[in-house]
């Protein structure tokens, strides 16, 4: 799923976000990527991470633990506030938000389930089945809208995202807004992005 931000977004966000949206099909495990928009009081952040980052592997689910994971991670995912924590002087709501778990490549990810029907082989074949899977790439991609009440109190943002997904390294930020774009490493043992004065 490879599209910008809410068409109110296109014109401001997606060239200064182009680039890395390209790059999705080469993701490093353990870093992620979230891109954010601001626009009047609303804010569209779009959010994608390597399946390895959010519920420890990128195969496609091969049983109801596995299925169990990823319904839990995209539930997790689906809540961005709880991610993402702003200000409550900023009085951000979520309007719209949604997430899911998307393979970069359709065909293998069919070849993938087809082989699961034959557990034998599947047994036999196993290292192959594994190099297969990691080739697949799979990734979360969420994407969230919200409105702020108060846009100037928006003064950080604490990266709650590193505390709930533990493989999770690394988030690359793009920031958009009127004033220009900036980007920004946000870290494990740094969980802090400091937004005063960029509006």
């Amino acid at each position: 799923m490879n599209r910008c931000f809410p068409i109110v977004f296109s014109i401001l966000a997606c060239p200064a976000i182009a680039e890395g949206t390209r790059e999705l099909d080469s993701h490093e495990h353990g870093v992620g990527k979230l891109n954010i928009a601001y626009l009047g009081n609303t804010v569209a952040m779009e959010f994608h991470a390597p399946g390895a980052d959010i519920v420890g592997f990128e195969y496609e689910a091969k049983n109801a633990n596995d299925r169990a994971s990823i319904d839990a991670a995209v539930a997790t995912l689906a809540r961005p506030l709880e991610l993402f924590v702003m200000p409550a002087a900023a009085e951000c709501t979520v309007t719209q938000a949604s997430a899911e778990l998307e393979s970069e490549d359709e065909h293998e990810e069919v070849h993938d389930h087809e082989d699961d029907h034959d557990e034998d082989h599947a047994e036999e074949q196993h290292d192959g089945d594994k190099h297969e899977n990691e080739a697949s790439h799979t990734e979360f991609h969420a994407e969230y809208t919200l409105t702020c009440g108060n846009l100037d109190e928006l003064y950080g943002i604490t990266f709650k995202y590193f505390e709930i997904f533990e493989n999770a390294l690394e988030l690359e930020v793009q920031i958009v807004s009127e004033n220009g774009a900036q980007a920004f490493e946000i870290e494990r043992d740094d969980p802090k992005l400091e937004l005063r004065g960029m509006f």
